[in-house]
């Protein structure tokens, strides 16, 4: 009987060894984050009129631009944007692409607001979302983005105002 219970603890012990050593081989996924800038300008604007009040539009538009990170990487930024404005102010939703050198490639989806800014200033955008998707390095890329915006007023001819952003991306890639 005694060396049954020893070898019932002896299985049991060897399992929970063996158990533990897996486990602790698995890496577990760790949250990175990534600083970039970003100089974007507009490539594109359709600008439809509302007629509920004074200066009420809607704006779709593209932008693309370089992107560029805090570890020296750069990417290609093109995105594409809905703006619902009055005098410029309101929310905006977007996607946009990174492209990497490399051909990997990162998306977000975005919501926003413009802010009112004292007059002279340039209006200020505060965006947050998701990481949807990535291919290439960042195949199964999961996180969250936020994004500071300052809007540059347009030049002659430019089809919407140049932007300037600071953007923090947080992610985990799925253990290889």
């Amino acid at each position: 009987m005694a060396t049954r219970k020893w070898f019932i603890g002896l299985a049991i012990t060897t399992i929970l060894v063996i158990g533990t050593v897996l486990l602790s081989s698995v890496s577990g996924a760790r949250a990175e984050t990534l600083n970039s800038k970003s100089f974007i300008h507009m490539t594109k604007a359709q600008v439809i009129p509302i007629a509920d009040v004074e200066g009420h539009v809607m704006i779709m538009s593209e932008r693309e631009g370089a992107i560029v990170f805090e570890n020296e990487e750069w990417a290609w930024h093109k995105g594409v944007y809905i703006h619902d404005a009055v005098k410029g102010l309101g929310p905006l939703d977007g996607y946009a692409s990174y492209t990497f050198l490399d051909g990997s490639t990162i998306t977000t989806h975005t919501k926003g607001k413009t802010e009112a800014t004292a007059q002279g200033v340039s209006p200020l955008v505060k965006w947050a979302g998701e990481i949807v998707s990535g291919t290439g390095r960042f195949q199964g890329i999961k996180g969250t983005v936020t994004i500071s915006t300052k809007l540059l007023p347009a030049e002659k001819g430019e089809p919407g105002p140049k932007a300037f952003s600071e953007t923090t991306l947080v992610y985990t890639l799925p253990g290889k």
